[in-house]
């Protein structure tokens, strides 16, 4: 078992999650569907902020991500669309050679062959990439450090149609070679019944469905 939540609740200042259980296995893509506002980023909050606060249990590889936060952080690799603690005056190679080192398993050869796959330069500064470029570079870098589970929030909304063809040829390869999951947000319809294994959907911080994807958009 790659994730598991086990009756997760909690309350945040804005938004509250509700008894929220469902399971990811290796080598799958998850959606989590719904609207702005149903509690997608909120539960993707709830794996990456240690100081939330909430009942039940969330477990990566069978581990109790409270009894080991950062050692778990090293088994995530986190795409979204704010900057993620990189510093946006300094390029990429700047950053990996700085952040890089965070890792256990980071492999430079393996950053700069993502970054040449997806065209975009180590050279590049951060805070000068565009929306894509930004992405790439994310992903890149969670490549590098080998994570068992990869969150991406809302990356490919906006995303150009072309790049959002080939950046799930990238996350198919990644699932093939090394038998990670993927647990994305996505409130595109198509996208989620044509690209993604399972999917949960989301409304009011319920999971008000979880199962194969073909069953719930046939």
């Amino acid at each position: 078992m790659i994730l598991e939540f086990k009756n997760v609740t909690g309350k945040t200042k804005h938004f509250n999650l509700q008894n929220i259980s469902f399971t990811l296995e290796p080598g799958f893509i998850m959606g989590l569907a719904g609207k702005n506002g149903a509690g997608k980023s909120t539960l993707i909050d709830y794996i990456m902020n240690p100081k939330q606060q909430y009942t039940g249990e969330i477990l990566i590889e069978g581990v109790n991500i409270r009894d080991n936060h950062y050692l778990m952080m090293n088994r995530i690799g986190f795409i979204s669309d704010n900057n993620n603690g990189f510093l946006m005056d300094k390029s990429a190679k700047e950053n990996i050679e700085l952040f890089g080192m965070l890792y256990d398993d980071w492999d430079n050869e393996r950053f700069y062959q993502a970054m040449q796959k997806m065209n975009l330069s180590p050279g590049k500064v951060v805070g000068r990439m565009s929306r894509g470029e930004l992405f790439k570079f994310q992903t890149a870098f969670a490549m590098a450090h080998k994570p068992a589970l990869y969150l991406i929030d809302e990356a490919t909304a906006g995303m150009d149609p072309v790049f959002r063809i080939d950046y799930f040829k990238i996350l198919q390869e990644i699932i093939v070679e090394e038998n990670a999951s993927i647990l994305m947000t996505s409130h595109i319809q198509d996208e989620i019944k044509r690209k993604m294994d399972f999917v949960g959907i989301m409304e009011e911080g319920k999971l008000m469905e979880f199962g194969e994807t073909l069953d719930i958009f046939p």
